[in-house]
């Protein structure tokens, strides 16, 4: 399996470059690795180390945090529940979601649930409530280079996604058994939302889809995360900023009796946002794909269907 040869930029050191160098490497991969994000270690180290304890408790203490009916939005969705766009086979995952506490009484309460926590795990709430914040900080961050990339001013972004629906998945991938047939551990699909930041991890089997129909491994280097585009961003874009299709792959051998797990935080527009494509990418060589207006939750609750998250 060949390495995708995405370069590592730093938040600090290429601030300068940092829309340009990531809009090449956007346009390049629809994928890219950032270093330097500020997000404290300790506090990353507390959240692997709290994923995993959660995902250990039993099965019955597990789903008693699913929420049925609510399209998996928070708490806990047991493992086979979700599937790519397309697939018939389930990924072999189970997952928890965290999501945006918003203010009283705010517009945005039907399509936005309050958050659950599991009582059976000390400091979860404080620890992911804590690294939910640092995540939207550096997403605002990262869409503010994006938007100079585009032309656009630097803080176009911000209305955008304030009080935005974005989530941090907590993800176990549990040791792959004989006899999974044709399902993987995540299917070949793409992201839903604007840009996804994923903090790496220990086990390998992130890949993305090259332009030339190849599999490019994707392994950010220690303290590094890795930054893709959603096709929230690439309809925004008319294409432009293309949404990557990727994959995790199962592992194979003695690896195969490994948990993997992942931490992506799928950084969301407003629920409310309408879909207008922006005016600079459109051209006489690449015309408005996206002519018909929806705003971001419509866009959001069809897609839910399609993964098998919503019925």
């Amino acid at each position: 399996m060949d390495l995708a040869n995405i370069p590592v930029l730093s938040l600090e050191a290429d601030r300068d470059d940092l829309p340009a160098r990531i809009g090449e490497s956007f346009r390049t991969f629809g994928f890219a690795m950032i270093r330097d994000h500020g997000i404290d270690q300790d506090l990353i180290d507390r959240a692997w180390a709290l994923t995993r304890e959660f995902f250990a408790l039993p099965e019955e203490t597990k789903r008693a945090y699913h929420l049925a009916g609510k399209a998996g939005a928070r708490g806990y969705t047991p493992f086979r529940t979700e599937v790519a766009k397309g697939a018939t086979e389930k990924d072999l995952k189970e997952f928890w979601h965290v999501g945006r506490d918003l203010p009283e009484g705010s517009p945005l309460a039907d399509s936005m649930p309050p958050n659950i926590w599991p009582g059976e795990v000390e400091g979860f709430e404080e620890t992911f409530k804590t690294l939910f914040a640092r995540f939207d900080a550096v997403g605002a961050e990262i869409l503010s280079a994006i938007a100079v990339h585009l032309g656009l001013d630097p803080r176009w972004f911000d209305p955008a996604i304030d009080d935005g629906n974005s989530v941090l998945r907590l993800l176990h991938y549990p040791p792959v058994a004989e006899g999974a047939g044709g399902a993987i551990r995540a299917g070949a699909h793409e992201d839903i939302n604007l840009i996804t930041l994923l903090l790496g991890a220990e086990e390998a089997g992130l890949e993305l889809l090259s332009k030339d129909g190849e599999w490019l491994s994707v392994a950010p280097p220690e303290g590094a995360m890795v930054i893709n585009i959603g096709d929230m961003l690439q309809r925004l874009t008319n294409n432009v900023l293309p949404s990557t299709t990727h994959r995790v792959r199962n592992p194979e051998g003695e690896r195969a009796s490994y948990s993997r797990y992942s931490m992506p935080f799928f950084l969301h527009l407003r629920s409310d946002f309408p879909f207008v494509t922006l005016p600079q990418c459109i051209s006489a060589d690449n015309p408005d794909q996206y002519p018909d207006v929806i705003t971001a939750d419509d866009y959001l609750q069809e897609r839910l269907r399609e993964i098998g998250l919503k019925y």
